[in-house]
């Protein structure tokens, strides 16, 4: 530990003040996506195209995507039941990524580009939410509390 920080005693380990606010400040850049996205999933716009990709029940199962979006969202960046938030994460990222960004259907160059992009992020996402559901929120959350 560099002699100039300051340290967070948390049980036997000990963490810089730098160290904590990169995983808060990392919870909170990963959840943000989620928490700005999942409004338009109310909307009549993002319900109508979702059914033009041929997602089946659209008008229910959007809002509810945007539900556990929101919720998932929440548990992250507040770190409550972390773990529990970041498998509602892979819940909705598993079917929106294959719904909704079909790259190899697309004919034109560019937007199979686009949809292959979005749907990389979407994976990477889900990577990160995968190691959220096993390693939880870190310090400074409220798992982290209740486990003291």
């Amino acid at each position: 530990m560099a002699t100039n920080s300051i340290a967070i005693s948390q049980g036997v380990e000990t963490r810089s003040l730098s160290q904590v606010a990169v995983v808060v400040l990392g919870r909170f850049l990963f959840a943000l996506i989620f928490l700005v996205a999942a409004p338009n999933h109310f909307t009549r716009q993002t319900i109508a195209f979702s059914a033009s990709q041929g997602v089946p029940l659209a008008s229910i199962a959007v809002p509810l995507s945007g539900v556990v979006a929101i919720a998932g969202g929440l548990s992250i960046l507040l770190g409550y039941r972390a773990k529990l938030g970041a498998w509602l994460i892979v819940l909705f990222l598993i079917p929106v990524t294959l719904m909704l960004h079909k790259f190899w259907l697309v004919t034109d160059p560019i937007m199979a580009q686009i949809q292959m992009i979005l749907f990389m992020k979407n994976v990477s996402m889900l990577g990160g939410a995968l190691l959220i559901s096993q390693f939880g929120a870190g310090p400074f959350s409220l798992d982290a509390r209740r486990s003291r």
